[in-house]
């Protein structure tokens, strides 16, 4: 039986995206054409889901790109969504703004590249965002256990879950893609012996984007 499921919908491409630009909660200025076409198609699949096994609640984090997504999940599913301070992304500090080019090359590497130190003044580490963000979900799915969740996500929230839920060591140098508007979805399964066991059912689910597939970026 499947108790628990959590979907997750990464934003579609943002201009800071596009532009290559650190696009923390000062300089966001919210989804492309691309951007809202992408989510769009998400939507339009989730839709048919949705009408067999709806989902409970909506949950966003505070940047413009992740509720402009999660607006247009809401208008295409009904929900309205929750605006959440834990969901948002990393802290990027002095680096809100800047071309990742020269954050990365002063930072020798991106965030993942030295995950104890910060990669900008101010900003978190990258396993600092891993601990929180994943405390934050922890305590989140425990309070709707037996729910079926959507999220509006930063690609970061999809590794934080990740992290969690595989029970990856803090510093691991190896990853996951995560393209813009793509599916993720974990599910808790409960058996005929009361066993729990938590499977990732689809990761990085982009069928519905042709041909808009191989928009990537960070943020």
């Amino acid at each position: 039986m499947i108790a628990t499921e959590l979907v997750l919908v990464r934003h579609g491409q943002a201009r800071c995206n596009a532009a290559g630009i650190v696009g923390g909660p000062l300089t966001c200025t919210g989804l492309t054409d691309l951007g809202r076409a992408q989510v769009l198609a998400a939507a339009e699949r989730l839709a048919i889901e949705h009408a067999t096994k709806p989902f409970t609640t909506l949950y966003a984090g505070p940047r413009l790109r992740l509720r402009e997504t999660a607006d247009i999940l809401g208008s295409a599913l009904g929900p309205r969504a929750r605006v959440v301070a834990g969901l948002d992304g990393p802290v990027h500090g002095d680096a809100d703004g800047r071309p990742w080019y020269d954050v990365k090359t002063s930072a020798d590497g991106g965030p993942h590249a030295h995950p104890d130190r910060p990669w900008a003044t101010g900003s978190d580490t990258w396993n600092g965002y891993l601990e929180r963000a994943g405390a934050f979900l922890r305590d989140l799915i425990e309070q709707h256990e037996g729910q079926r969740l959507l999220f509006a996500a930063h690609g970061e929230t999809v590794l934080a879950l990740h992290t969690l839920l595989l029970e990856l060591r803090p510093g691991l140098q190896t990853g996951f893609t995560v393209d813009h508007g793509s599916i993720t979805q974990w599910q808790h399964h409960v058996n005929r012996l009361g066993q729990h066991r938590w499977l990732l059912d689809r990761h990085n689910d982009t069928a519905h984007l042709d041909p808009a597939r191989g928009q990537r970026g960070r943020g």
